[in-house]
């Protein structure tokens, strides 16, 4: 093979940064490519010369081009691809296209990237060489999944047959979900990778995610030992070790060798790394080769002192392992080493990718401390076009707790100020007693949902320079007004308790019963927003507590005949605690006690309660008891995606209780048009049907959108009267300004209850 001279790198961001450096080091020139939406990358500059694909508006699909990245490599004149990971590093077409066109493509050849590109072919290798493998089924569509699934039994992960990092990787235990996942997965394979084919494969409960990363020059296969890669969100690694903790001896040999042997099978050529699940009793199953650098090649470069992308560049140039000087033998692991991705995600908004600019950017430094970036420094934008990864940082030890404090350390020192990031939830992670003692799997994240509540920086200085800035630039506007007191709005309120209400009602029939009465009588009944819906809506949930108690206590003297008054849950505990600094359980309490005549009624969002994710069953469970002891007479259980798993624990629980339970239906698309195919009265009465079946007390129609139109509220009202016998709640916004037809429309319908606000 010819030495490499120049080379081009066919990625982005951190991977193509990192593979310059090891380029510039042999001496060989290198050559970006950006796309136009990434012309302010990072990467861009670190290469010798850089050129843009594809056009704007594609900010990704011209990386996955192949015609588009030869063209380039032959505009440039380089005489070398590199892949990096992602993308097209597992695209056998690729290496073929650079054969075809006398440029060195510097990874496996087209035969091993079309078997390991391939999860499916890749296993029936293994086989083949005397690994353990999973069961898998052949290539599934929507239509073929449940009866494959049913075959090798439930739970199964539907995985993609090329590519990897998570994407098209879908872990099923209801067979009801099993059509709609492989239609998600074959999307996000296709769009990920160009290749839609997925399969279905065993699920291995609670495993460690074990990888042995190899070297092969096509006549011999080494390893470099193996890392622990179980610390994962959504089949994605977050923090990576080696060596793998609490692994003995033995059985680390057993999986390097097997490794190997599957290495040596299948002629392994270049950089490529074997996957295994471990379970508790030691046994291990393979799932996957990947043919490609990996992200996390960091931690074993520390720990053998082997430049894994420059033995890439060179094996590819016709260097053999033994030219290199890398024996078997003379591998050895030295100290310990992790890595942390650090993304700009918010963990406790269920990982959300955010963007903006970074308006501060300091990274630590020291002893032990490797930092590998693609797009971090003051001033760079951060879009929602690429990967949400801004650095990876690796921290060695001598030993596994050396490295974990200089990790500690290290995010410390961090200061990234703009775009949300998750360096609290890595250090959250850190701190954990079981990850520092080595006792992590792969649903180490999802058991520990505390991880997702770290602390978040005030920004103290940042916020202070924006105000000197404000001031000095706009001025001030004024003093402060002291004596606009809200409560003199109010009128007089009589000095004699409130008459009786719901509130007695309910406790006197016990919440079916009172849900008969709804049903039976014939007044229009009322529930008031103002207390929380309408102050979230109109003023951010901003009124305080102090003046919500000024305004129950009147509701309870000059409209005791509400049905209810909503004034909890949503978006009011969060901004109590984060904004106005006050206790919502006091919120609650105080309430309850200035309108004791009136049914106290809340927003719960399912399993996540009054929060922004999933918490498990017992915390919902015990949130409703307090909150029912609280003083929450009805209880308004929603989704916003009608999933009743995750209405289930907090309707049981709150029927537990002896509460009101209102099973919400949320309203979206346009029910009225011919058209509409997803959201349909067939669709409504079907959610209303599963939270029937759950025991609701009340069915509610949640239009928080503004989006239900009169025709449609109509035929929705009727159709729940007609078939079920809850009676029906009605909320909606009047967003457009035309809702009041709507609600004229439902109660013509025969709609028991409607929400507004009185003040």
């Amino acid at each position: 093979m010819p030495e490499i001279t120049k080379l081009l790198v066919a990625n982005r961001g951190e991977i193509a940064i990192r593979v310059f450096r090891a380029a510039v080091e042999l001496g060989i020139e290198t050559v970006a490519i950006y796309t136009w939406e990434d012309r302010q990358s990072l990467h861009r500059l670190k290469a010798d010369e850089s050129y843009q694909i594809g056009t704007e508006g594609h900010p990704l699909q011209p990386y996955l081009d192949i015609e588009e990245v030869i063209a380039a490599a032959r505009e440039s004149g380089a005489d070398a691809i590199h892949p990096g990971y992602g993308f097209m590093s597992e695209n056998p077409d690729l290496a073929q296209a650079c054969a075809d066109n006398g440029i060195t493509f510097v990874g496996p050849p087209q035969r091993v990237l079309e078997l390991c590109g391939n999860k499916m072919r890749a296993q029936t290798m293994a086989a083949e060489a005397g690994l353990t493998v999973l069961t898998q089924s052949p290539e599934v569509t929507a239509d073929t999944a449940r009866a494959e699934a049913d075959k090798i039994g439930f739970p199964v992960f539907v995985k993609a047959a090329s590519g990897g990092g998570g994407r098209g990787l879908r872990r099923i235990d209801d067979p009801d979900r099993i059509a709609d996942a492989v239609d998600t997965a074959r999307r996000e394979a296709q769009s990920a990778f160009g290749d839609p084919t997925v399969f279905l494969e065993r699920a291995v409960i609670d495993p460690r995610h074990i990888e042995v990363q190899l070297l092969g020059d096509g006549t011999d296969v080494i390893h470099l030992y193996e890392r622990d890669c179980s610390v994962q969100r959504r089949h994605q690694k977050v923090v990576e070790l080696a060596p793998a903790p609490n692994l003995s001896a033995e059985l680390r040999d057993k999986i390097c060798d097997a490794a190997v042997r599957f290495g040596r099978h299948i002629g392994y050529v270049n950089a490529g790394t074997v996957e295994f699940l471990l379970d508790r009793s030691g046994d291990f199953v393979f799932i996957e080769m990947n043919p490609r650098v990996q992200v996390e090649h960091t931690v074993t470069e520390e720990t053998t002192d082997v430049d894994i992308v420059q033995t890439q560049l060179q094996i590819a140039s016709g260097r053999t392992l033994a030219e290199l000087g890398l024996e078997q033998s003379a591998i050895r692991q030295r100290g310990a080493a992790l890595q942390c991705r650090i993304t700009t995600e918010d963990p406790a908004n269920g990982f959300r990718p955010d963007t903006g600019r970074i308006l501060t950017f300091r990274e630590p430094g020291g002893a032990g401390i490797r930092l590998d970036g693609g797009g971090g420094y003051a001033g760079a934008e951060i879009t929602p076009y690429f990967d949400s990864l801004l650095t990876k940082l690796t921290c060695r030890g001598h030993t596994f707790e050396q490295a974990v404090g200089r990790a500690e350390r290290a995010l410390a020192e961090f200061r990234v100020r703009g775009p949300v990031t998750n360096l609290n939830f890595l250090q959250a992670v850190l701190a954990d007693a079981d990850f520092r003692a080595g006792r992590v799997t792969t649903s180490f994240i999802d058991e520990r949902p505390e991880l997702l509540e770290g602390e978040v920086s005030l920004d103290r200085a940042t916020r202070l320079l924006r105000w000197l800035g404000e001031v000095t630039v706009n001025g001030v506007h004024g003093e402060a007004p002291l004596d606009n007191d809200p409560q003199v709005k109010l009128p007089p309120r009589p000095t004699e308790p409130p008459p009786a209400g719901t509130k007695q009602l309910l406790d006197q029939l016990g919440p079916e019963k009172f849900a008969e009465w709804m049903r039976s009588q014939t007044q229009l009944l009322v529930t008031d927003t103002t207390l929380r819906d309408a102050h979230q809506s109109i003023l951010a949930t901003r009124v305080r507590t102090i003046d919500l108690v000024a305004g129950a206590r009147h509701m309870a003297h000059s409209t005791p005949q509400l049905l209810s008054a909503e004034c909890w849950g949503g978006a009011t505990f969060d901004v109590a605690l984060r904004f106005l600094h006050e206790d919502p359980w006091d919120r609650l309490e105080r309430l309850r006690d200035a309108a004791p005549n009136i049914c106290m009624q809340m927003l719960l969002r399912g399993r996540n309660t009054v929060g922004y994710t999933a918490y498990p069953d017992r915390v919902a469970e015990a949130f409703v008891h307090q909150a029912h002891r609280a003083g929450v007479d009805i209880f308004r259980v929603f989704d916003a995606l009608n999933n009743i798993e995750q209405m289930r624990p907090a309707i049981r629980a709150g029927r537990e209780t002896g509460a009101l339970i209102e099973g919400t239906i949320c309203y979206s698309g346009n029910m009225a048009d011919p058209a509409e195919t997803l959201f349909t009265l067939d669709y409504y009465l079907g959610v209303a049907e599963e939270l029937a079946a759950e025991g609701v007390h009340v069915l509610c129609i949640k239009d928080m959108a503004g989006l239900l139109r009169a025709p449609a509220a109509r035929t929705l009202v009727t159709a729940l009267r007609e078939r079920f016998d809850q009676p029906v709640h009605l909320h909606t916004h009047d967003s457009a300004g035309g809702q009041l037809a709507t609600y004229v429309a439902a109660s013509d319908a025969g709609v028991d209850a409607i929400d507004g606000a009185a003040a």
